[in-house]
């Protein structure tokens, strides 16, 4: 089964996970410390915090920002559960924006402006399928209002752009994203005190960790604030410096099969769109697709199943879903419904080859009842 999305790894891996054995220290310790340096430094910043996921950098992001009872945090619905999700972890209102248009599913801002209310004290925005979001007009929104802007880069690692946007990023490291350590995740926060504040909060709020009074010879610690636990382990994070090594050659392969995707679909399934029409920085982390009105997806679906061929759907409205139906009952986002209802992911990883793409947008055409195939492209 050729799958949407997997994982590179291999003896490299292997081997970082043997020293971390051999080491007999498996919580956080100087490992957790060279992964945070170095994946800072592929962003441009000078420090970042590993977590345990994309979901806990959220969350510690929020909690760290005093964000609470009585807040509202615009979200997008077109994202995993968890980026509106943390917002309810600390206790405030996720409040749903709709999608800019089909081409561009990004959260809107004109949408964003209309559900902004005196409550709003924060802004999630989700680099969806890698594709930036605009920096400047959101920068410049959240000023003019006072908002918090958060990053929920979990699609977009490796972008020097990435955790420039407004307080800070959130990355995940799941096995299916562009780098991974199986569990895991990484803020990266350019104010100082807000990083720290993060730190601490990732180990229950304790003024120093195990690895830490181990070399300062003391057991002595304090805890200064409500804190969590967040910590990536050293396990994790030597697999993260391996990883870290290949990222940015990763992505350009990304990047030239989401090229040819893009030619192939174009002249064998004419009738199928792919969004980000317009160039825009990108990680390149899903391939994203719209089929027709006339075509039922689960046939699709089941078509490509039966070539071998992986589909999946990025995403399910969040609001949608029986819990935020429930809570917030009557929203309704008309783009990102129907984008929603007509998206299909097909699979995009460095492991895929030009003729495994070829073979993908014939399956499609074939599903489609297109007459022309596309493997026979040259």
């Amino acid at each position: 089964m050729l799958l949407v999305s997997s994982p590179i790894l291999g003896e490299p891996e292997k081997a970082a996970l043997s020293k971390v054995i051999d080491s007999g220290w498996l919580t956080m310790g100087a490992r957790v410390q060279a992964f945070e340096e170095a994946f800072a430094e592929a962003h441009g910043a000078q420090d970042c915090v590993a977590v345990s996921s994309c979901t806990a950098a959220l969350h510690l992001i929020l909690h760290a920002l005093g964000i609470g009872p009585g807040d509202e945090v615009l979200v997008p619905s077109l994202t995993f559960v968890a980026t509106a999700n943390a917002v309810l972890y600390v206790g405030a209102t996720p409040v749903f924006v709709d999608i800019e248009s089909i081409d561009v599913p990004l959260m809107s801002l004109a949408e964003a402006e209309a559900r902004c209310t005196p409550r709003t004290k924060a802004v999630i925005l989700v680099h969806f399928a890698g594709y930036l979001a605009s920096r400047e007009p959101w920068q410049k929104f959240a000023r003019a209002r006072g908002l918090h802007l958060i990053e929920d880069a979990a699609h977009a690692p490796g972008l020097k752009e990435v955790g420039t946007f407004g307080a800070a990023a959130a990355f995940s490291f799941y096995g299916n994203k562009n780098m991974t350590t199986g569990e895991g995740g990484a803020v990266i926060a350019r104010d100082p005190d807000l990083r720290e504040k993060i730190r601490k909060a990732r180990g229950h709020g304790m003024t120093s960790g195990t690895h830490q009074r181990l070399n300062s010879r003391t057991p002595q610690y304090d805890v200064t604030m409500l804190g969590f636990n967040y910590r990536m382990d050293e396990m994790r994070a030597a697999i993260g410096l391996v990883q870290l090594q290949n990222l940015q050659e990763w992505n350009e392969i990304r990047r030239i099969l989401t090229v040819l995707y893009r030619r192939l679909v174009a002249n064998y399934c004419p009738t199928v769109n792919v969004p980000f029409s317009q160039p825009r920085t990108s990680a390149y982390h899903i391939m994203p697709i719209i089929l027709p009105s006339f075509a039922r997806r689960q046939d699709v679906i089941d078509e490509l199943r039966n070539q071998g061929i992986q589909t999946t759907i990025h995403y399910p409205p969040v609001h949608r879903m029986t819990l935020y139906r429930e809570r917030f009952p009557g929203t309704q986002l008309p783009l990102t419904e129907e984008f929603a209802k007509r998206e299909l992911t097909i699979p995009l990883h460095p492991q895929i080859t030009s003729s495994v793409a070829e073979a993908v947008v014939a399956a499609l055409a074939s599903s489609l009842g297109n007459g022309r195939q596309a493997g026979a492209v040259a």
